[in-house]
């Protein structure tokens, strides 16, 4: 473990550089971030912007006064984000084991509470590992949300990660996090390539394997946002690869008591009120779950807990009670989350 983790620092430390010295498109966000966050990202110093290496976008909406941990976080680039949406009475926590990347995210701290405004900094940063989780010095039960973007694969100990995340969080907490996964479990010679490794592609889980881990971990019903389909535009990487398939993928894992594994039909209907800044038409909660602001919408069980028990319960009007179970609801989720691939893949980052 402790090679695996040396091998990244080096990567992330020296080997890298700026994103343009990455030898594949794996930690490339394809996506166009919305208005919202652009507007943030042209507030956000340029050291912190060239060191950046996600897959995804990985900040949800109905942030303010949350407390908010992010795993992995590099340069700062998405904690600068999320400081700017919690605004000065939330309070995120990023940490990081790559000596170099904490030292550009520690040292634009005063420049970024200056360019949103705020009186004294609401970010900090912690040198620390995210498969020792539970040997930082982090209460569990303290975090609102905790975010990463293109490190779990990184982690050795994937599962211990998730189990630890979970700790972390609040009741009602949410996990929201992009990273790279594969269409079947990648060969232990392949894992042992330092390069693959850092690219994120060795490190990918298997997409069955990770909503394992999940559920294992006390997240009942992972729910997909957003898939993107990964080219490695690497021919000597390809080459090694051969037919496995990578996908970027950006998963919710709710904190939760009561969800169940299958989606649970009980009568239950759900309507929006428009209330999320930025989402006033229509507010998405994964890749199946549409709902336009007026419309009542019926729901299963566990998509009525993740609206009524979390930060989102405001935003909504509910309907229904567990009075009646009226079988499974079909339709909602149970199969691969490449089914509904949302795009496809670019050599082009934003």
């Amino acid at each position: 473990m402790d090679t695996k983790h040396e091998e990244v620092k080096e990567y992330y430390g020296k080997e890298l550089t700026h994103s343009d010295d990455l030898k594949t498109n794996a930690c490339c966000t394809i996506e166009e971030p919305p208005k919202h966050i652009k507007a943030i990202l042209a507030k956000i110093h340029d050291d912190v912007i060239t060191k950046y290496y996600g897959c995804g976008l990985t900040i949800p909406y109905q942030l303010e006064g949350l407390r908010v941990l992010d795993l992995g976080s590099g340069s700062g680039r998405d904690c600068y984000i999320a400081s700017k949406l919690v605004g000065p009475n939330g309070h995120v926590v990023g940490i990081d084991m790559t000596d170099e990347q904490l030292a550009v995210a520690n040292e634009h701290i005063d420049y970024h509470m200056e360019q949103f405004g705020f009186d004294k900094p609401n970010v900090e940063f912690i040198k620390g590992n995210i498969d020792e989780l539970g040997e930082l010095d982090l209460e569990e039960g303290s975090f609102d949300l905790i975010i990463s973007n293109c490190v779990i694969n990184l982690a050795v100990d994937k599962q211990k990660v998730l189990k630890d995340a979970f700790k972390l969080l609040k009741p009602g907490g949410e996990m929201y996090f992009s990273d790279v996964y594969a269409d079947r479990r990648v060969p232990i010679s392949l894992q042992k390539n330092p390069v693959l490794w850092g690219e994120c592609l060795s490190g990918a889980l298997y997409w069955n394997d990770f909503l394992n881990y999940s559920k294992n971990a006390g997240f009942t019903d992972p729910r997909v946002v957003e898939t993107h389909p990964i080219t490695v535009e690497n021919n000597e990487l390809q080459e090694l690869i051969g037919d496995i398939t990578f996908y970027s993928v950006t998963y919710r894992l709710f904190k939760i008591e009561g969800l169940e594994s299958d989606c649970e039909d009980y009568g239950q209907s759900v309507r929006y009120k428009g209330t999320i800044k930025g989402k006033e038409h229509s507010f998405d909660l994964d890749d199946h779950h549409h709902f336009p602001k007026g419309k009542m919408i019926t729901v299963c069980g566990n998509t009525y807990k993740m609206l009524s028990d979390t930060r989102l319960a405001d935003a909504f009007e509910f309907f229904g009670t567990w009075d009646t179970h009226y079988g499974i609801f079909e339709g909602c989720g149970g199969s691969s989350p490449f089914n509904n691939v949302t795009s496809e893949a670019s050599a082009d980052c934003c």
